[in-house]
């Protein structure tokens, strides 16, 4: 190792604990709601701000709607010719209430070797260790292989409508020449069961994700007296096509980078996790916590989140809504749909709030041969694998460009860590060496992409 580059991960891994938790300190909760969304247009000044006091020429950019600010900045390659590399992070977060957290949300906590709170692994992680190295890689007048362009945008939590979707239909030019794009979740290190008794860590890169149909189902019927008889009743039809749909099992369908994962969780534990065979969901249950997100990409979801119907106790209310949300496998969206307005049945109408496509690539190429380089260089018994996410991302939108994109956050994570009920969950944290260990990989990566 060089010591440039030796010199270089080491200023970032000295910074980036801090930079996370200063980050988490904004609170930039995305309520769904422009008027009650906070909190984006400050962190979006704090990023360029600490990216021009380094010499950066930044772009910000509001996507649609006051305070949705977005920051941009290009680093230079060797070769212009060749196509830019994107690190892509989003500034917003889910709420949080933080009487039921053991530390305030919005406090950055730096604690028992966590750093806590709203953001830290939902992506003020990556937002941190993407910041740390473009601020060293500027101080040490780095030149990367290619052009990279660092991008930090609003309103991920809610769809991208006013983020990166706004982005990609008015400001296609911010993107010019890049052809990939690294961002949330992959990258993550999965501890799995050995034949000869010892672990093995997989990292778990990002290739394809499910795609996300919120939509509004309505039942209109005859409103009346609550005292009398009513077979016409908005709300009975609509809660039974809600848990018609709620107690659905849509059928299992295994895309490509659900069969690459399966195949190397076989090879590396020794287990079956032929898909053909039968209890394929018990199988991977034994995996631990991780198996709620690879089970949830074995198969479309339909899952009833709100309800709503009614204004008085003796009123039959006119009209009863539900919203659902729906994650549909590449490939599947019409069967889908037909699927579920069979289980829907007549009477009920739905209506899109949110209809954003499946992503899918390949396992190959060059990037991933860096990616692959970068995380054994790093942790030499490791392997690298793809898999699919049940949520979803910005790649949505920055896949309507041509640009090929990868879910590539690196972290070693401990294997006893429940890291899926992190994800907009209670007590969100990310271990303080996790993130030193992804900011040493992350440089490797983009050093050598």
């Amino acid at each position: 190792m060089d010591q440039q580059r030796q010199t270089g991960a080491l200023g970032a891994e000295d910074e980036v604990v801090d930079l996370v938790s200063t980050l988490i300190r904004f609170d930039t909760t995305n309520t769904g709601d422009p008027a009650t969304t906070v909190g984006e247009a400050e962190a979006a000044a704090w990023v360029a701000a600490r990216l021009e006091e380094v010499g950066y020429e930044t772009v910000t950019v509001e996507s649609g709607a006051p305070g949705r600010a977005n920051v941009f900045a290009r680093l230079p390659g060797a070769d212009p010719d060749r196509g830019a590399l994107m690190i892509h992070g989003h500034l917003d977060v889910v709420p949080a209430e933080p009487a039921d957290w053991q530390v305030h949300p919005f406090s950055g906590a730096v604690e028992d070797g966590y750093v806590w709170g709203r953001g830290a692994i939902d992506m003020k992680d990556m937002v941190g260790m993407t910041l740390a190295l473009a601020r060293q890689y500027k101080r040490e007048n780095v030149v990367p292989p290619r052009d990279l362009v660092f991008a930090f945008v609003a309103d991920e939590e809610a769809g991208g409508k006013f983020g990166c979707q706004w982005l990609v239909d008015n400001r296609p030019d911010l993107f010019d020449g890049v052809t990939h794009a690294i961002g949330e979740v992959g990258g993550f290190s999965m501890t799995v069961p050995t034949p000869d008794g010892d672990d093995k860590r997989l990292y778990l890169v990002e290739t394809a994700e499910k795609g996300m149909a919120w939509m509004r189902l309505t039942a209109e019927a005859t409103a009346g007296h609550g005292s009398f008889l009513h077979e016409d009743n908005a709300v009975t039809r609509l809660a039974a096509a809600v848990a018609r749909v709620g107690a659905h099992t849509f059928p299992l369908v295994i895309s490509d980078a659900v069969a690459e994962l399966l195949e190397a969780l076989g090879e590396e534990t020794g287990q079956d996790f032929d898909p053909d065979t039968p209890d394929i969901d018990g199988r991977l249950a034994k995996l631990g916590s991780i198996s709620r997100i690879i089970g949830a990409t074995l198969r479309d979801t339909a899952n009833p989140t709100m309800l709503s119907a009614g204004y008085k106790t003796n009123v039959i209310p006119q009209k009863a809504e539900a919203v659902l949300d729906c994650r549909i496998l590449p490939g599947r969206r019409e069967e889908f749909l037909r699927e579920l307005d069979e289980l829907l049945g007549p009477g009920i109408t739905r209506e899109w709030i949110t209809d954003l496509p499946a992503v899918e690539t390949t396992f190959d190429g060059e990037l991933v041969d860096a990616m692959n380089a970068a995380l054994l260089a790093e942790d030499p018994g490791a392997r690298t694998v793809p898999y699919m996410l049940s949520g979803g991302t910005d790649a949505k939108a920055f896949t309507r460009l041509g640009i090929r994109c990868f879910g590539f956050s690196p972290l070693q994570l401990p294997p006893d860590l429940d890291f899926a009920a992190l994800f907009h969950g209670i007590d969100e944290r990310v271990p303080v060496d996790a993130l030193r260990f992804g900011t040493r990989v992350l440089d490797r990566f983009l050093r050598s992409c």
